[in-house]
């Protein structure tokens, strides 16, 4: 599939021979920097070995100019503060191309949408994203982990982590339940267990400790009932 073809190119014109050295270069003088050429020339030559057919010049050309212009638009407006989100949208939009060109080539047909699994799996997984954060913060909001002022004594902690722990731990429960592979759940709770251990017994507060509990196992609950229903 050329898509594949083309993503392979991909990855490796842009993390695996690109040294953090030219990514320097190319945000400190921008569109002045050669590396930035070097770089586009990069993805033309890796388009045409993977793709191996010259009839298909032309697509290494089109994703070597599109490329050009992408990176040439981060590095305009990109900054300090919009650097994260510029590397996401620089990556989908490179992949929107490879998209596009394989679209052209009618090897996408999109019948998955029509499969009932696919979309009972994909039903399952979004519910197990905010919508479920959700319900255990209202199922949890009776309770209170610890008072204000022994909040102040607690350590901080980066802003929203809990909500994607929690988003992640039950995508991956979902994942090996789906894949048939229960000891993956054993080895998520395992692994948890011992990463709170310490924090909890720092905390030596009961109502801390229960608190924790009372949301982890309702996390995982959630993650395991909504996989056995799926399935």
């Amino acid at each position: 599939m050329i898509f594949i073809q083309l993503i392979l190119a991909h990855l490796l014109g842009d993390f695996i021979l690109q040294p953090n050295s030219w990514v320097a270069d190319k945000e400190n003088r921008k569109l002045k920097s050669p590396y930035l050429y070097i770089h586009v020339l990069i993805h033309i030559i890796l388009s045409l070995i993977f793709l191996w057919d010259l009839k298909l010049w032309w697509v290494a050309i089109l994703v070597g100019i599109s490329h050009f212009i992408i990176d040439a638009s981060k590095l305009t407006f990109q900054n300090n503060q919009n650097k994260k989100r510029w590397f996401f949208i620089d990556q989908i939009l490179h992949v929107a191309v490879i998209g596009g060109v394989s679209l052209y080539f009618n090897e996408f047909n999109f019948e998955f949408f029509k499969d009932q699994n696919f979309l009972k799996i994909v039903m399952g997984a979004l519910f197990l994203t905010t919508p479920a954060s959700i319900f255990i913060k209202i199922l949890l909001s009776s309770w209170t982990p610890v008072t204000e002022e022994e909040g102040n004594m607690q350590t901080e902690s980066l802003s929203s982590a809990g909500k994607y722990i929690g988003i992640l731990e039950r995508l991956l429960v979902f994942t090996f339940i789906v894949v048939n592979h229960w000891e993956g759940v054993g080895f998520m709770v395992a692994a948890k267990s011992v990463f709170r251990f310490s924090d909890l017994a720092q905390a030596k507060q009961r109502k801390l400790t229960e608190y924790v509990l009372i949301g982890t196992l309702l996390s995982f609950g959630i993650a395991v009932l909504t996989g056995i229903l799926i399935k």
